[in-house]
C-alpha cells in the first residue's frame, strides 16, 4: 500500500482542485465577483501556509529582497491573474469549459520555454499543440452548446497562460529557494497584489453576513487549496514529475464530470471529444521524451 501512497496523493489533489466550481458558484451566488473569490482564496490560503512554515522551519520565510520580481510573477502575475480569468470563465460560462480551458497551460509553458529557455520544439509538442487547438476549437462549441462567448474564451485561454507563467517565473525563484519559500512568497505577494481590486470593505461585509459563506471561504482556502497543494508536493517526493502531471489530470476530469452532473451542463459529442483531445495532449506532453513541468492550480 505504501506505494500507492504517492499516487494516491496526487491523484487526491487533482480531484480536490477538480472540486474548486462547487465554492466558486456558491460565492459567486451569494453576489461576490471573479476578482473577490480570487482574493478570499488568497487570504485564507496566505495566512495558512506562512503558519505552517514558521512552524515547521522558520528560514525557509526568508528571501533576498532583489529576487521579490520573482514572487511578484508568480503571485501577481500568475495566480492573482489566473484565478480572476479562472473563476470569470467558470461563473460566466461552464464549469467543465473552464476547466479544460485551463489545461491548455502545458502549450503556453512548451512556446514560452522555447523563448525564454531556447527549449526545442519537437515533433511530439508540436503534435500536443495542434491536439490542443483542436480540442479548444471543439470545446468551444462548433455546436453552439457550450456557453463561451468570444470573452468568457479568451478569459478561459488566459487562465490557461497565466496558470503556465507559474512554471516559467517558478523555474527562476526554485534555482535558488526551497518549493515552500516559493509557494509562502506566492501567495503572500498574490495577496497584497489582489488588495487593490478586491473590493475588500465589500468582500468582507457579504461574507461575514453569513456562517454559510465563511465556511465556503474557508473550504476554497483551505479544502480546495493548501491540502491538494500539500498532497500534490507529497507525491511529486515519491515520483516522477512527468507522471505526477498526467496524474493531476484527473482535475479537468473531475471539473467537467461535476459541471455535466450537477448543473447540467452540455454533454454534446463534440464538446466530449474536445476534452479528450486536451486531456490527451497533456499526456502525449508528458512522454518521457517531452520536457516536463509541475503544474499547481
Amino acid at each position: 500500500m505504501k506505494k500507492y501512497a504517492p499516487m494516491i496523493s496526487v491523484i487526491t489533489a487533482g480531484v480536490l482542485w477538480g472540486v474548486i466550481s462547487f465554492f466558486i458558484k456558491a460565492l459567486s451566488a451569494a453576489g461576490l465577483d471573479a476578482m473577490q473569490i480570487g482574493f478570499i482564496r488568497l487570504a485564507v490560503a496566505a495566512p495558512v501556509f506562512t503558519l505552517i512554515i514558521a512552524i515547521t522551519d522558520r528560514k525557509k520565510l526568508k528571501i533576498d529582497l532583489r529576487d521579490i520580481w520573482m514572487f511578484a510573477g508568480t503571485g501577481i502575475v500568475s495566480i492573482v491573474l489566473f484565478n480572476i480569468c479562472y473563476f470569470y470563465t467558470m461563473i460566466h460560462s461552464q464549469a467543465s469549459v473552464a476547466v479544460v480551458l485551463l489545461y491548455t497551460s502545458p502549450v503556453f509553458i512548451m512556446l514560452l520555454s522555447a523563448v525564454i529557455f531556447k527549449e526545442k520544439i519537437t515533433a511530439v509538442k508540436l503534435f500536443a499543440l495542434v491536439m490542443t487547438v483542436a480540442g479548444c476549437t471543439l470545446v468551444a462549441g462548433l455546436s453552439g452548446s457550450s456557453g463561451l462567448t468570444p470573452l468568457t474564451l479568451a478569459t478561459g485561454l488566459a487562465s490557461g497562460l497565466f496558470y503556465g507563467l507559474y512554471t516559467i517565473f517558478g523555474r527562476f525563484a526554485l534555482k535558488k529557494y526551497d518549493t515552500a519559500t516559493v509557494t509562502v512568497c506566492t501567495f503572500i505577494l498574490g495577496l497584497i497584489g489582489s488588495l487593490p481590486i478586491s473590493k475588500a470593505a465589500d468582500t468582507y461585509s457579504k461574507v461575514t453576513s453569513s456562517p454559510k459563506l465563511i465556511l465556503l471561504c474557508l473550504g476554497i482556502g483551505i479544502f480546495c487549496t493548501v491540502v491538494p497543494y500539500f498532497l500534490y508536493t507529497l507525491g511529486l517526493s515519491g515520483m516522477e514529475s512527468g507522471k505526477a502531471a498526467i496524474l493531476v489530470a484527473v482535475e479537468p476530469m473531475v471539473g467537467a464530470v461535476i459541471g455535466m452532473t450537477f448543473y447540467h451542463e452540455s454533454r454534446s459529442p463534440l464538446k466530449l471529444a474536445g476534452i479528450l483531445l486536451i486531456l490527451g495532449a497533456l499526456v502525449v506532453l508528458n512522454l518521457p521524451t517531452a520536457d516536463k513541468g509541475e503544474n499547481y492550480s
